[in-house]
């Protein structure tokens, strides 16, 4: 028999929120245990509630990053969303959905609050999903969206400046994946990264794994079938592009600044913290966050939860501060 998910810990407001989309959505299977394509289909439609009262936008639309032969990248559509009075530059923001669901659409409020809050351009690539496509092959999406996003965003009003990569889940996995990929590189553009409640390695039996093992909301199981969709069952321990964590003391001393950010009711709690005292022992001052009583994903609840917008603004003001 499943354990029950430990609520104690929620905050009242994250307790309340979850009881209601329990009364009104009744049970729901777990989209893990789907075939991907009605996993999908099942994450779009929980993600709506969502996505509702959009915050206006200056501009929005579609722009295409070519593909790339030597990065074996596919041809990658961007939502670009343009907030008023935005400065040049821009938010490169990776959705998370465990490298298997969602998309630019699941997270389009998030990432219109988002760019208000930096007063830049938020640029979503729609990289490629596991299991169909595994790693790297979304890795290399968001490179070639890093290194072509002003070229494809330019008709949108999209000014080159300042790039500010950012992603959640993982989505973090992969905006830091990119940012150590592409360090041979000159990257002198990139800013910064916000990085919320990431996964950072493959690894099941931290701290945080084992006391939300059954949640509230993400469990161990579930990442566990995330991280076999990704990588097809590879060991990919040692490989830092797949698992961050695992980047040499060279590499991530050569990182710009990064904006930590995780949910405190959160099997991956804890790689947030483990790259953050990874990043704190080697003398850097990235920013970690924990926000208090809330859930994996809780940035998704801007309509409902308080915590999110706090967050997000803080997420805004971290992104102004890496430009500035």
């Amino acid at each position: 028999m499943i354990a029950a998910p430990d609520i104690s810990l929620l905050s009242g407001e994250m307790a309340r929120l979850l009881e209601r989309v329990e009364r009104e959505a009744g049970p729901q299977p777990d989209p893990t245990l789907l075939p991907p394509s009605e996993g999908r289909a099942l994450t779009l439609e929980s993600n709506r509630r969502w996505n509702v009262g959009l915050p206006e936008m200056a501009a929005t639309g579609d722009a295409w990053v070519n593909s790339d032969e030597t990065l074996g990248s596919a041809r990658v559509r961007l939502k670009v969303l343009v907030p008023p009075g935005h400065r040049p530059g821009a938010v490169i923001f990776v959705h998370g959905g465990g490298f298997a669901f969602c998309s630019p659409e699941t997270h389009e409020r998030c990432a219109r609050v988002l760019a208000i809050e930096s007063s830049l351009p938020v640029l979503l690539p729609d990289y490629r999903l596991s299991p169909e496509h595994p790693y790297p092959a979304g890795l290399m999406d968001v490179v070639a969206t890093l290194r072509s996003a002003f070229a494809a965003a330019g008709t949108l009003g999209v000014e080159e400046g300042p790039v500010v990569m950012a992603g959640d889940s993982a989505g973090a996995n992969l905006a830091l994946a990119a940012l150590l990929h592409e360090q041979p590189r000159s990257s002198a553009a990139v800013a910064g990264a916000l990085l919320f409640y990431g996964t950072y390695a493959a690894s099941f039996h931290t701290q945080s794994y084992r006391n939300f093992e059954h949640g509230p909301g993400l469990t161990t199981a579930k990442m566990q079938r995330y991280w076999n969709w990704y990588v097809g069952g590879r060991d990919v321990s040692t490989d830092s592009l797949a698992c961050p964590l695992v980047a040499s003391k060279e590499a991530l001393l050569a990182m710009p600044p990064l904006y930590l950010m995780a949910a405190s009711v959160d099997p991956l709690l804890s790689d947030s913290i483990l790259l953050h005292e990874r990043l704190k022992g080697l003398g850097r001052s990235d920013a970690l966050t924990v926000v208090p009583g809330v859930t994996h994903g809780f940035l998704q609840n801007t309509i409902d939860l308080a915590a999110a917008r706090e967050a997000l603004a803080a997420a805004g003001k971290a992104a102004k501060d890496m430009i500035a």
